[in-house]
């Protein structure tokens, strides 16, 4: 150190110490929490479209599960078509549910239960501006059990969002005893 007086001796800080300062300026709260929500509503609005109505995506799926089985026939691909378009319900719904619930809950802990009630209402709410879009989309057809099937998805995010906060809680109330 003699060499070199000018340098400091205190050393820099390490980036686990600073990244959560900068995180702070850089991305304000707000979206930092709603961006995932914010882009899942996006990727269901472009899944709304005619490019991906059931004709279109029978053509994908045909070929892939030809390819796979080649002895299946036209009806039974159409009710695995029908199932895997009704699965993509569910599971959009799903996670977009759990992404509400992340945008909501922002930087607080634990489970609300005025905070799951509102990313279902958001959810349920978007599921049928949803199917109203798709009724002015050529190739699209409107229906209310859709909007269902996507409420459905997003109360069962809920279900398993609040079993999992009850059990990270009782996780961390046996730790502490």
């Amino acid at each position: 150190m003699s060499e070199q007086p000018w340098r400091n001796p205190r050393p820099g800080p390490k980036l686990p110490e600073v990244q959560p300062r900068l995180s702070h300026l850089l991305i304000p709260q707000g979206l930092r929490s709603w961006w995932p929500a914010l882009l899942c509503a996006v990727i269901i609005s472009v899944l709304s479209t005619d490019r991906f109505s059931s004709e279109h995506t029978a053509v994908v799926f045909e070929k892939i599960f030809r390819w796979i089985i080649p002895s299946l026939t036209a009806g039974q691909f159409e009710i695995i078509h029908y199932c895997i378009r009704k699965t993509s319900h569910l599971t959009e719904y799903f996670i977009f549910c759990v992404l509400l619930y992340r945008g909501i809950r922002a930087d607080r802990q634990g489970w609300r239960w005025s905070w799951a009630l509102a990313a279902l209402l958001a959810a349920a709410c978007y599921s049928i501006l949803d199917e109203v879009h798709q009724i002015f989309v050529p190739g699209r057809t409107a229906s209310p059990y859709d909007s269902l099937l996507d409420s459905a998805g997003a109360l069962i995010a809920l279900a398993v969002l609040w079993f999992w906060f009850r059990r990270r809680k009782s996780a961390l109330q046996s730790e502490r005893t």
